[in-house]
C-alpha cells in the first residue's frame, strides 16, 4: 500500500510540474495564486471589463485612463533645456476661451481684452534653436511627421489652407499658413489654446512638439528658413513675422 501511495505521489508530482511547464519563452508557466505578485495597480488603456475570459459589463464602460491631478508635472528627466521647455505654459486663455474653446478647467485670463495674452505671446521665442544642418534637418522631418498627424488634414500638404477636410467641404477657414504673418510665440498660442475655429491642441501635443511645429510652419513662410551657408551660417533672413497685435 505504502509503495503504491508513494508511486501515485510521485507521479502527481511529475504531472503538476509538466502542467506548469509551456514551449513559450516568454511564459511563467502555471502560476500560482497570480494575484499575490502580479500588481492590481489600474493600468491606462486596459480593458478591465475582461480580464483572462471573464466578462464585467458593469466596467465595460468605465476608463481606466483617468486625467492626473490638476497641476501635476510629469517627469522630463534631468536635462535643465528639456525640462524648462515642457514645464506648464505661462500664457493664459482668454476669458472667454471656456466658452469658445472649451477650456472650463483652465485658468482664464482675468483681463477685459479676450486676446491680451495673446498679444502678449509676440515676445515669446522659440527655445528650439536650429544651430546647425543636421540639427534643422531633424527638426523639420520631426515636425513633418507631426504636420502630417495634426494639421495637414485642414491646412493642406503645403500650408495652403487646402487640406481634405476644407477639399471636401466638411470645413471651411483653414488659415493658410505660408501666409502668416504672425510672431511665432503666437503660432505656439494660437496651436496651444486654439484660434478661431481651430481646437487646442494642449492635450494633444506636448509644448516641445508644438515649438517643432512652428519651425516646420516658418519652413512654408520662407524656403530658406533652416538652411545655411558653405560657412555653416545661417542662410536666411533676420526679418521676422511680424506681431499680430489685432487678436484676429
Amino acid at each position: 500500500m505504502k509503495v503504491k501511495f508513494k508511486a501515485f505521489a510521485q507521479f502527481s508530482l511529475v504531472a503538476l510540474l509538466a502542467a506548469a511547464c509551456t514551449t513559450d519563452p516568454d511564459s511563467a508557466g502555471l502560476e500560482y495564486m497570480p494575484d499575490m505578485y502580479r500588481s492590481p495597480a489600474i493600468e491606462p488603456y486596459v480593458d478591465y471589463g475582461e480580464v483572462r475570459g471573464q466578462i464585467n459589463d458593469e466596467l465595460k464602460m468605465h476608463r481606466s485612463a483617468m486625467v492626473p491631478p490638476r497641476y501635476a508635472i510629469p517627469y522630463y528627466g534631468t536635462d535643465s533645456a528639456t525640462v524648462h521647455t515642457l514645464l506648464p505654459y505661462h500664457r493664459l486663455p482668454g476669458r472667454l476661451f471656456a466658452e469658445t474653446h472649451g477650456l472650463y478647467q483652465y485658468d482664464l485670463s482675468s483681463n477685459e481684452d479676450a486676446d491680451y495674452e495673446y498679444k502678449l505671446a509676440a515676445a515669446d521665442v522659440n527655445p528650439l534653436k536650429l544651430t546647425s544642418k543636421e540639427v534643422a534637418d531633424k527638426m523639420f522631418a520631426d515636425g513633418k511627421a507631426l504636420y502630417a498627424i495634426n494639421c495637414n488634414h485642414c491646412h493642406g500638404e503645403k500650408g495652403d489652407g487646402n487640406g481634405p477636410m476644407v477639399a471636401s467641404g466638411a470645413y471651411s477657414g483653414a488659415a493658410v499658413l505660408s501666409g502668416l504673418t504672425i510672431a511665432e510665440g503666437q503660432m505656439f498660442y494660437s496651436i496651444y489654446y486654439g484660434k478661431g475655429m481651430m481646437g487646442s491642441h494642449a492635450s494633444l501635443l506636448n509644448k516641445k512638439e508644438i515649438w517643432t511645429l512652428v519651425h516646420y510652419v516658418r519652413k512654408f513662410q520662407d524656403s530658406n528658413y533652416g538652411t545655411f551657408d558653405a560657412n555653416g551660417l545661417p542662410a536666411w533672413g533676420t526679418t521676422k513675422p511680424a506681431a499680430d497685435t489685432t487678436g484676429k
